[in-house]
C-alpha cells in the first residue's frame, strides 16, 4: 500500500524557518513528480511547490518564491520543503502529494495528484 507521511511541522515565529519532510513507502517514488499543497479552514487547497521525478524542474506559487525550496532525495524516497522567512499567512496544514503519471514536467492542479499524505500543521506567529 502506497503511503506518504509528512513531518516537520510546528509553531515558529515570524521570519523563522522550518523544513517539512514527506516519506513515501510502497510505490515507485523515483518515477513520481511530487508536490506540496496547503490548506486553511474554509479555503481551497492551494498549490505551493512541485518537483519533477529527476529534480530538473521545480515550480512555486508566487507567494513563496524566493522563500521556499522544494527538493527530493530519491535514495531515501523523501521530498522536502524548506521554508524560510515565514509569515503568518503561511499558516496552514501542509500536504505532500504524488503525481504517478509518467511525465517530464510538473503539475499545479491538485486533481492531477493521486496520493496524499495526512498533512502537517505549520503555524507562524507574529
Amino acid at each position: 500500500q502506497v503511503q506518504l507521511v509528512e513531518s516537520g511541522g510546528g509553531l515558529v515565529q515570524l521570519g523563522g524557518s522550518l523544513t517539512l519532510s514527506c516519506a513515501a513507502s510502497g510505490g515507485a517514488f523515483t518515477t513520481w513528480a511530487m508536490g506540496w499543497f496547503r490548506q486553511v479552514p474554509g479555503k481551497e487547497r492551494e498549490f505551493v511547490a512541485a518537483i519533477s521525478w529527476n529534480s530538473r524542474i521545480t515550480g512555486y506559487v508566487d507567494s513563496v518564491k524566493g522563500r521556499f525550496t522544494i527538493s527530493r532525495d530519491n535514495s531515501k524516497n523523501t521530498v522536502y520543503l524548506r521554508m524560510n522567512s515565514l509569515k503568518p499567512e503561511d499558516t496552514a496544514i501542509y500536504y505532500c502529494a504524488a503525481d504517478k503519471g509518467w511525465r517530464m514536467d510538473i503539475r499545479r492542479e491538485k486533481d492531477e495528484y493521486d496520493i496524499w499524505g495526512q498533512g502537517t500543521q505549520v503555524t507562524v506567529s507574529s
